[in-house]
């Protein structure tokens, strides 16, 4: 295979899933009627359960005890937000239905569903695969390596425009790197009025942050290697002129 930019996988929904869950900050509960947000104040068990920290005498603690248990007592709300300052900043939602355990010291929510909706549209997560699944291992490093990137590195983002087809490029105002996996780097390219999404995937999946590193390296290495867009040379034309 070499260095070739032919590993095409993105991430399965369930591990997409499990990686908002590891990477939200806050959680918005419905439950009982009632909508609360609850910031920093959510962890995450080996098996998908989300675990929160709530007062005892909270209503969400109360409808927790008294809730019918195997029922769906509430949905779980949670936020996938770029790090990098873009339009639309909102990735992914993922809501997950099911029910509370009052437990030692927090609240243990167990799902019944699980949706995740990303732009391309909503997909239901297989409950076993979401249980059995673990977080991309880039996404807690995610949001310092692409404000890294973004903040200290612009010429290599234009640079890796090279590797993006010309058409994709028209009318662009600014790109941005929007999101990084094991499996590739997205960017944003942003026009006057819309936006568009293209996705570098490395010649192999990164399992860590040394390997994304080498990564990185084969694909500005293929950047450098490449002719420049015409649409950005007009652009740059034109901001120098």
């Amino acid at each position: 295979m070499g260095d070739s930019r032919s590993w095409t996988a993105t991430p399965a929904a369930a591990e997409r899933a499990r990686s908002v869950l590891a990477t939200a900050w806050s959680c918005a509960v419905t439950a009982e009627g009632g909508r609360e947000e609850f910031v920093g104040a959510h962890s995450v068990a080996e098996d998908g359960r989300v675990l929160l920290r709530v007062p005892e005498d909270s209503a969400l603690m109360t409808a927790a005890i008294c809730a019918p248990r195997g029922e769906p007592s509430a949905v779980l709300e949670f936020a996938d937000v770029a790090p990098v300052p873009v339009r639309h900043r909102i990735r992914a939602r993922l809501w997950i239905a099911g029910w509370f355990a009052a437990e030692e010291g927090h609240l243990a929510f167990r799902a019944t569903r699980v949706v995740l909706r990303e732009p391309g549209g909503a997909v239901v997560v297989d409950r076993d695969e979401f249980t059995a699944a673990a977080p991309d291992p880039l996404a807690t490093a995610e949001a310092r390596l692409l404000t890294h990137l973004a903040d200290c590195h612009p010429d290599a983002v234009e640079r890796l425009t090279r590797l993006v087809e010309p058409e994709s490029l028209h009318g662009a105002v600014r790109v941005q790197p929007l999101a990084v996996d094991r499996h590739g780097l997205t960017l944003r390219i942003e026009r006057t009025r819309a936006h568009g999404d293209v996705r570098l995937p490395f010649h192999r999946p990164a399992d860590d942050v040394a390997q994304l590193t080498e990564r990185m390296h084969v694909l500005l290495g293929q950047a450098s290697a490449a002719s420049c867009p015409r649409a950005l040379q007009r652009q740059r034309t034109d901001r120098d002129g």
